[in-house]
């Protein structure tokens, strides 16, 4: 990805430096309170039941040490793709009569306390619509590229995408009309509903790419691969049967790897925001 004389957003809030929230050690409570907040952010706690299992809920353990040159690397190209995302949906709400509120990035160090509740590595990068702040913990880059094998800047650029993908959402008021509707529905019923959720929002990263591209040709060769890669590692489909050796397709929530690679490229494909409704469609 083309990240040269780009500019980097002032709306990222690092606490990577500042002492953790301390969390309830050895299971129990606070391990139970860690998968109903995944479950509520539409994640799979099955890694993070693998990860306490492990190594526990992670505690303060003090200040951490200081930034290495790939983390400040890394803190660098997140911003310059927050900032390319705030340029993006600035033009497209204002081309339909809206005004768009920039997000705040939230990069923080194994645990924090959010709105949504306390969060921690353990959950890969999510949105909280409540305070409207992203959270990432930098070492997800580095599962992605080592457990994940979704190596790449664009794989980055990706998730950052998806998850402003959600706030744009959020300010549409997709996300609270989805959430209304899966009140009283069966289980499946309500998974079905966070995959296309879900799935929108990988729509919308890719038209965050398409228009991205077209303002700075932000794209090289092999970016999109990374970003295809990237999608299909996380696929609910590709993840359950790694972590179970089989699929529970009712208990999807964030859609197939085939799903997630073939909304992002409709989005890049057409960056039409009149092109993503995944809720009223039976081909997903």
């Amino acid at each position: 990805m083309r990240t040269e004389g780009q500019s980097e957003s002032e709306n990222v809030e690092d606490r990577r430096r500042g002492p953790a929230p301390i969390a309830v050690a050895g299971g129990g409570l606070g391990t139970i309170v860690l998968v109903i907040l995944v479950l509520a952010l539409g994640g799979d706690p099955t890694k993070l039941l693998q990860d306490v299992a492990r190594n526990g809920p992670a505690v303060n353990a003090g200040e951490p040490g200081e930034e290495t040159p790939e983390e400040a690397e890394a803190a660098r190209f997140v911003k310059i793709v927050l900032k390319d995302t705030e340029d993006v949906w600035d033009d497209v709400f204002a081309r339909a009569g809206k005004t768009y509120e920039k997000p705040v990035l939230v990069l923080y160090s194994r645990s924090t306390d959010t709105a949504c509740g306390f969060g921690q590595a353990a959950m890969g990068p999510f949105y909280c619509p409540a305070d409207r702040k992203v959270y990432l913990d930098l070492s997800f880059f580095e599962d992605l590229k080592r457990r994940y094998k979704a190596p790449g800047d664009f794989a980055q650029a990706y998730v950052v995408a998806h998850e402003v993908g959600h706030h744009v959402q959020n300010l549409l008021g997709i996300s609270d009309s989805v959430h209304r509707r899966q009140r009283g529905l069966s289980k499946a019923a309500a998974n079905d509903l966070s995959v296309r959720l879900e799935l929108q929002a990988d729509f919308l990263a890719g038209v965050w790419a398409y228009h991205a591209n077209e303002m700075r040709s932000i794209l090289e060769s092999g970016d999109v691969d990374e970003a295809l890669t990237c999608a299909a590692s996380i696929g609910d489909d590709r993840l359950q049967r790694k972590a179970r050796g089989h699929v529970v397709p009712d208990s999807f929530t964030h859609g197939t790897s085939e799903q997630r690679q073939r909304w992002f490229k409709r989005g890049l494909k057409t960056g039409d925001m009149n092109a993503g409704d995944t809720f009223n469609t039976d081909d997903l």
